[in-house]
């Protein structure tokens, strides 16, 4: 069964986001761009929670998108054919370390899928390596 494992939230100050997460709530940090502002991701030892910047305009803070953990990300492909054979998975741009696809549901939420999970920091090209 797939898990969900994953979910990211736009901000417009990452650091003080992520801080909020690790004091309150104890998130250890997992990784965190090396840029001025950028991402942070952290994690409970379960769930990873990604902070990111909104560079984007007219785009709202907030849930951006969840992510699943699966065994095969092609037999999730084979399931949403069935529901919606026009709106499938697509490719995560390269740099993506998490997640290999990325989806939406009907009201058009977006949700990653990844079978090496969101735990640890693979860059696209190299999870055929790691095995």
């Amino acid at each position: 069964m797939p898990k969900l494992k994953h979910l990211a939230i736009r901000t417009e100050d990452t650091g003080k986001l992520a801080t909020f997460y690790m004091d309150v709530f104890e998130m250890q940090m997992l990784h965190k761009d090396k840029n001025e502002g950028g991402a942070i991701f952290l994690t409970d030892g379960y769930f990873n929670l990604a902070i990111l910047p909104n560079h984007e305009q007219n785009a709202p803070n907030g849930l951006y998108h969840f992510g699943f953990e699966v065994e095969s990300g092609e037999k999730i492909v084979e399931r949403m054919k069935k529901v919606n054979p026009n709106k499938l998975p697509k490719g995560r741009p390269n740099g993506r370390p998490y997640a290999e696809t990325r989806g939406s549901d009907p009201d058009g939420n977006y949700f990653d899928i990844s079978e090496h999970g969101f735990s640890v920091v693979v860059p696209l090209g190299e999870e055929k390596k790691s095995s």
